[in-house]
């Protein structure tokens, strides 16, 4: 062909400013489609072969990434179908540009956040390239061609073009990027191989990127142990996995194999995952994958963005959130469909329909696992449940459908260290442990050593009490109540266990008359703090504690979700607040109106101190005065 010069038909000559600002939100995702594009034009080879449209050798298809300083380009070239002078006049001046007018036709009435939303309907991939380039070149051969003839297309970024007829040895296209000054770090090799490992790693065709040097064995030569001697030899530096283990069939697959992919995936992670999930369905799309839940630290460093989402292979975003469920983002690993688009922004991946598909399908196999394990092996699924509770936890509170399928495998832990499921747990405690209202109460503890008096109490009375010492168990007692209303759930701690189970109307009878009972709640406030709190009277047994702290239910429990982000903020910011149980039937307290004076306030001022050191709510300069009080009395 002679040398061809012309002007693309596009109306308006800032399309390449447009593109280069608005095409994509980040400028490194240029060698994502450059790559994406090679490997498309390989597997389309390897498709013609097999049909026996393609009947030459196939060869070394893999993809050459390279960097030329000097010359300040940066060239991916393939060996697939490539295009002839007709085909490149076609898609590139023609098809591509055509879909660039209509991008800037779009552009023109729409604000950038639309924008962003629509950029995946143009196909433009091949012009990201311009993103970066003052000039782009593209050097390509079809394989339907038999010598040495090809095309060279090359373009400075203006609507204007230059095609001329060539030579090349070898079928396949060779993408030459002159990178302007503005993105001189895309010539780094260190820059280029972090964007190759971050969205080409798991690409179906090898790429090459640079060498590397090996220590190779040197055939019959042993040192003097006997063992094999090496030679350093320099071998292509291939940054892919072609067949990455999501693609491979589970039943060939060990735990171990599952252990060090998650490696692979997180480098910097050395804890093991608790165990996996592998999804592979082809109807009603097609997706395949592999969940780990990871194992959560104790101070509950909850990470998210750590599942990688892909299309045939190629990275698309690791910002999962609005796209899969919200609890299935503290998940880690891998999804990877056909069906979920590429070249689009995150907002448009929500509201696409096949990705709410495979939303609702993955949530559901996360179930059916789940249920699966629990029901396999139940004592091994315990000895996991402390670590994957607060997964479990975070969908039944978000999710209703979720929450329906946990009933059969959520598990209850008690102070005592046993388990049980919804209905055993509920078989337990019925009807032992029902209110006034007739309402199931499950009594809970959040820490143990705090509380420990009181689940004392509760157990001698033949209660059981709950751990519920997780960081969305506030919210997930919530989520229980509204499902089950014939339910409350009452920490041990937030009110006297008469007063939060009634077995029966017998209350004892008050050691204390009602002016006596006046008399030392006005020497009692005289000694505490007034404005935490308050003074109550309750007729317990001889044997229950003097005093005791109670902190309301509701206040309390609106304060824990608050400072989790939940409920109302207002809770979050007011003060604790609590109630002082003065127990008038223990001989303690009811020998306190016996005493006068200095004698009457220092027995008040210990067992106040007593109390509030029980509740780990003893501090400072109080606790200090405690102490020094104490040692005296010892001297």
């Amino acid at each position: 062909m002679t040398k061809q010069k012309g002007s693309i038909g596009v109306k308006t000559e800032n399309i390449f400013p447009i593109i280069k600002k608005f095409l994509y939100s980040d400028h490194e995702i240029f060698l994502r489609e450059i790559v994406s594009n090679a490997v498309d034009a390989t597997q389309k080879l390897k498709t013609y072969a097999s049909s026996g449209d393609f009947k030459g050798e196939l060869g070394d298809l893999t993809i050459q990434v390279k960097i030329d300083p000097k010359k300040k380009t940066l060239t991916v070239s393939d060996k697939g179908i490539g295009m002839s002078a007709e085909e490149v006049d076609k898609y590139i001046n023609q098809i591509a540009f055509s879909s660039a007018e209509e991008f800037v036709n779009e552009f023109k009435t729409k604000t950038e956040s639309e924008m962003n939303a629509i950029i995946g309907h143009f196909g433009l991939g091949f012009y990201s390239s311009f993103m970066v380039s003052k000039k782009v070149e593209v050097i390509t051969k079809s394989f339907r061609e038999e010598s040495d003839k090809a095309t060279k297309w090359e373009c400075d970024g203006s609507p204007e073009y230059e095609m001329t007829e060539t030579k090349k040895k070898t079928r396949g296209t060779d993408i030459v990027m002159y990178i302007d000054d503005e993105n001189k770090e895309f010539l780094e090799e260190y820059k280029i191989r972090e964007l190759l490992n971050k969205y080409c790693k798991f690409l179906p065709v090898p790429i090459q990127f640079g060498e590397r040097e090996l220590n190779e064995p040197i055939e019959g030569e042993t040192d003097e142990n006997g063992n094999p001697k090496t030679k350093k030899v320099k071998k292509p530096w291939i940054i892919n996995d072609v067949e990455p283990l999501w693609k491979k069939s589970p039943a060939n697959l060990t735990d171990e194999d599952y252990v060090n992919f998650y490696h692979v995936l997180y480098p910097m992670n050395f804890d093991t995952p608790l165990f996996q999930i592998h999804l592979n369905v082809d109807y009603p799309f097609n997706l395949t994958g592999i969940l780990y839940f990871p194992k959560v630290k104790h101070n509950y460093e909850l990470q998210r963005n750590k599942i990688q989402l892909y299309s045939n292979q190629v990275f698309v975003t690791d910002s999962v959130e609005g796209i899969l469920p919200e609890f299935l983002t503290l998940l880690h690993g891998v999804i990877d469909s056909p069906d979920i688009p590429l070249n689009v922004s995150r907002s448009f991946l929500q509201s696409d329909q096949n990705v709410k598909k495979i939303s609702s399908y993955i949530t559901k196999k996360v179930a059916e696992k789940l249920e699966e394990l629990f029901k396999k092996d139940r004592e091994v699924y315990v000895k996991k449940w402390d670590d994957i509770k607060i997964f479990i936890e975070y969908g039944m509170i978000t999710d209703p459908k979720f929450f329906e399928r946990a009933e059969k495998f959520y598990l209850f832990k008690d102070t005592q260290g046993a388990y049980y499921t919804f209905d055993e747990y509920k078989a337990k405690i019925d009807p032992a442990q029902l209110n006034k209202d007739k309402k199931l109460v499950y009594l809970y503890a959040s820490n143990v050593d705090e509380q420990y008096s009181n689940i004392e109490s509760a157990n001698e009375r033949g209660y059981n009490v709950l751990l519920l010492d997780g960081v969305l168990d506030s919210h997930f007692i919530n989520t229980f109540e509204q499902r089950f209303t014939d339910a409350t759930f009452a920490r041990v701690d937030s009110d006297t266990i008469d007063n939060l189970i009634k077995k029966d109307d017998n209350a004892n009878v008050s050691k204390l008359d009602d002016k006596q009972k006046e008399a030392l709640k006005t020497v009692f406030e005289n000694v505490i703090d007034k404005q935490r709190f308050s003074i109550v009277f309750e007729n317990l047994s001889e044997t229950d504690d003097p005093l005791l702290i109670t902190q309301n239910e509701f206040m309390r429990r609106m304060k824990d979700m608050s400072a989790l982000g939940g409920g109302n903020a207002m809770f979050g910011q007011l003060p604790d607040s609590y109630n002082l149980v003065l127990n008038v039937n223990n001989p303690i307290i009811a020998d306190l109106p016996n005493k006068i004076g200095e004698e009457q306030e220092n027995t008040i001022r210990q067992l106040y101190d007593l109390a509030l050191l029980s509740k780990n709510l003893l501090k400072g300069k109080e606790l200090n005065e405690f102490v020094k009080r104490n040692m005296k009395q010892i001297g």
